[in-house]
């Protein structure tokens, strides 16, 4: 660990990945004798996704909640090509072995399932746990569409009023139901002051390049979700997502029967986890995991 700041709630802490990268996580202080909980945030956001969350988590568990490369307060790769979930698990496992953390669970956001899975087939025995939000094996061709046309392509924004505004445009179908003060927290979280006081994407450009250009192959993705068999999942599914079909978790529930689904109404890609319907399925699935 390259550097720890204390505050009220939680430790702000670095770690150094294998090719160099300073890695930035928040870590939640809980007890001890419980399996800690790691948070893996989406394509294009950070660890703040979690602010909610993780301190309800911390009365019972640890929490630590990730800043992948190339988003929030984590380093920017150099090399685009290495935005990819491999490498977002190899260095969740680093953060890990820096705490010394053997076994944890993991709720995965979209991108951060897909690293989940990931583990679970690359360091079997690490993960004693795992919530999918909103995310399978098969990602409709609609919303990887949707996802691809506006990643590292969305205008400069001048106010913070601005950022709301972009924040709605771009996640509007997906949650209908929020008032202006949610919409500008979500500004603030997917968005940061640069030096001259104005928001600007908390995030590297170059990842929605990444996922334009650079060829990804992580073989037969049903048997990377197979890997969680051993596994005790939750399924996190937004009602109107349109990412992940009903097609494919009917498919997942014969992978994987013991498949824990929760569907969460009027949201689409992906659940806020804020939602009174995601925490009791998440404080249902806890308290299943040592």
């Amino acid at each position: 660990m390259a550097k720890k700041i204390t505050t009220q709630t939680h430790n702000l802490c670095y770690s150094r990945s294998s090719d160099g990268l300073e890695l930035f996580y928040r870590d939640y202080p809980g007890p001890s004798d419980r399996t800690p909980v790691v948070c893996l945030h989406g394509l294009t956001r950070n660890s703040r996704d979690f602010e909610d969350l993780a301190p309800l988590i911390a009365g019972n568990r640890r929490v630590l909640s990730l800043d992948f490369r190339g988003r929030g307060h984590s380093d920017h790769d150099p090399d685009f090509t290495r935005y990819q979930p491999p490498t977002y698990a190899a260095d969740t496992i680093k953060i890990l072995d820096d705490n010394d953390i053997d076994r944890a669970l993991i709720i995965g956001t979209s991108l951060g399932g897909l690293v989940a899975m990931i583990i679970a087939r690359d360091y079997p025995g690490r993960l004693a746990g795992v919530v999918m939000n909103d995310i399978g094996p098969e990602i409709a061709p609609e919303g990887l569409a949707r996802i691809q046309e506006y990643t590292g392509k969305t205008k400069p924004v001048t106010s913070w009023e601005e950022a709301a505004d972009q924040a709605r445009m771009v996640y509007g179908d997906a949650w209908r139901d929020l008032d202006d003060a949610m919409w500008r927290r979500l500004a603030r979280r997917a968005y940061r002051e640069n030096a001259d006081g104005v928001p600007v994407a908390d995030m590297d450009p170059a990842i929605g390049r990444a996922i334009r250009e650079a060829p990804l192959d992580l073989g037969d993705v049903w048997e990377l979700f197979a890997a969680l068999k051993p596994v005790p999942t939750l399924l996190l599914r937004g009602a109107l997502t349109d990412l992940l079909a009903p097609e494919t978790v009917a498919k997942m529930q014969q992978v994987k029967p013991d498949l824990a689904v929760a569907e969460i109404p009027n949201r689409g890609h992906v659940p806020l986890l804020d939602e009174p319907e995601s925490l009791a399925a998440l404080d249902q699935f806890l308290k299943k995991v040592p």
